[in-house]
């Protein structure tokens, strides 16, 4: 690597904000044929690092270079036509046009000033079988799956004839069939010759792909490692800037009494709760101080559970009781008067409004309990604004700062603040700590476990095993849309009895129950 000449190199590079130093002299290199991981928590500059190479952020100090010359891009389009490409995690196309339509989007193949349908479709199918995707490319984007959409953007960057590519937590909302058609790709490209920015907060993957990782913290440099030099434990260490026994000593914190807990009766109750089309009829009891894990692969059947619940979604089978009481919850205003709060997986457009104050987003909920006709007064909402701040450690704690300023696991904080100052009795959350960093996902997990001790029922949805079987009471398995096997999280449950659930797919009659 050291006798080739790096493709982009950024020379002490630093960034401020108000009240914020983002980066602060950071150096990164970026070799041609390499994936190279870049890491840290959220908040410690990756996003800012990589808005100031594609110009969406101009640099208060430092110098860019890419292949030998001083660039600095007056925006991601100057960029793109310099061979750097980015692939964001929420997917930046338009799903209401074809998938030829949004690979060649500003670029179309004209024929006597008229744009020429036939070659569009033509290329873009070549492009797509170039990373062995076979679809149709005149149905519209949003007719896809949300992997599909990822593969379809990173077709559209690499066709621009890409030196760089920046791949921004593009797993995060990907089965492990369709992460692992990602890698294959990745590798492929890497093979002829593109230099690919990794971002993730999977360690797996990063140990499965990553040439070499550049770890920033608080917006420094910490350190450039080959990966095979770098072991899973010393990376998390330099991350986090201290030694990881955060989810060791969460899970002595979170040993509490089953037995006691399912003993009482039941805040909620599903009797042959279902919706056709979406979830089939199933039953399922949550008690106060109780944490459900809800468990299953991508598609399963999860969301649309929880979305029941909420009435987010309405129910056109079963019946559901609160506190003993059937429970007509048809829209999310009547779950939220029964005492139930839904944190949605997608906090950018079902959960956060990026225009509003970091204040404006963790009263909003209250305040539409209440009724526009009688507005929360400020002085309250400084208080409980400053309260939760301080309370679930929001960075930076500026009550006005627009919250799509901040860092992914400081906007998941402040959605949950948002329901919290409801005082909830049943507080569902799915996928709270999805793409977030490691020192993030112990706090909201350690935040379920005190809530859970001071009485709140938690319908838990994650895609990560451990994290359900850290934190669960009992283990819910969904597959195929099916509710198919209730689980006590006792001392002998482990990932591999709940995968095999998963895998056996038992009918509803036949639920394995402990």
């Amino acid at each position: 690597m050291s006798q080739r000449h790096p493709v982009l190199t950024m020379t002490a590079i630093s960034k401020i904000f108000p009240g914020v130093r983002a980066l602060d002299g950071v150096d990164f290199r970026l070799f041609p044929g390499e994936v190279h991981a870049l890491m840290g928590e959220n908040g410690a500059g990756k996003s800012t690092l990589i808005k100031v190479l594609t110009g969406v952020y101009g640099t208060d100090a430092g110098t860019i270079t890419l292949d030998g010359q001083q660039v600095s891009f007056a925006g991601p389009m100057q960029a793109t036509a310099a061979g750097v490409s980015t692939v964001y995690q929420e997917v930046n196309l338009l799903p209401n046009l074809s998938v030829a339509e949004n690979i060649f989007i500003g670029r179309e193949p004209r024929r006597l000033g008229s744009v020429n349908w036939r070659e569009m479709r033509r290329r873009a199918q070549e492009l797509l079988a170039r990373i062995d995707l076979h679809i149709d490319v005149t149905e519209l984007l949003g007719s896809y799956s949300l992997a599909v959409q990822q593969m379809v953007a990173i077709a559209r960057a690499i066709d621009v004839n890409a030196r760089v590519l920046i791949l921004d937590e593009p797993t995060s909302s990907l089965d492990a069939d369709e992460v692992a058609q990602l890698m294959r790709i990745m590798r492929q490209l890497r093979d002829d010759g593109i230099a690919i920015v990794f971002v993730t907060h999977f360690l797996d993957q990063v140990y499965g792909i990553a040439d070499r990782i550049t770890v920033l913290r608080n917006g420094r440099l910490v350190g450039e490692y080959p990966t095979a030099e770098l072991p899973q434990i010393a990376l998390v260490e330099k991350m986090i800037g201290h030694e990881l026994d955060a989810l060791e000593r969460l899970d002595s914190e979170t040993d509490r009494d089953r037995a006691a807990i399912a003993a009482g009766e039941p805040f909620v109750a599903a009797d042959g709760l279902g919706r056709s089309g979406s979830v089939a009829p199933f039953s399922l009891t949550i008690h106060a101080g109780e944490v459900v894990g809800l468990a299953g692969l991508l598609g399963s059947g999860r969301t649309e559970v929880a979305r029941l619940f909420f009435g987010a979604d309405r129910a056109d089978q079963g019946r559901l009781t609160v506190d003993g009481a059937p429970a007509a919850i048809r829209n999310p205003v009547a779950a939220i008067d029964r005492g139930v709060a839904f944190c949605s997986e997608n906090r950018r457009t079902e959960g956060l409004v990026g225009e509003l104050s970091v204040r404006e987003n963790i009263i909003l909920a209250m305040q539409a309990a209440r009724g526009w006709l009688r507005p929360v007064p400020r002085r309250k909402q400084d208080e409980l604004v400053e309260r939760y701040i301080k309370a679930l450690s929001i960075r930076p704690a500026d009550p006005d700062m627009p919250v799509r300023n901040l860092s992914g696991g400081n906007q998941q904080k402040v959605l949950l603040a948002r329901w919290l100052i409801t005082e909830p009795r049943l507080l569902i959350l799915d996928e709270p700590t999805r793409g977030i960093d490691i020192g993030a996902k112990t706090e909201i997990q350690r935040l379920v476990a005190q809530l859970s001790d001071g009485g709140m029922a938690v319908l838990f949805i994650s895609a990560e095993l451990e994290e359900v079987l850290r934190l669960s009471h009992k283990v819910v398995v969904m597959r195929d849309r099916r509710l198919v096997a209730q689980l006590d999280n006792d001392d002998t449950l482990d990932a591999d009895r709940v995968m095999r659930a998963i895998a056996s797919g038992a009918a509803q009659e036949g639920l394995e129950k402990v």
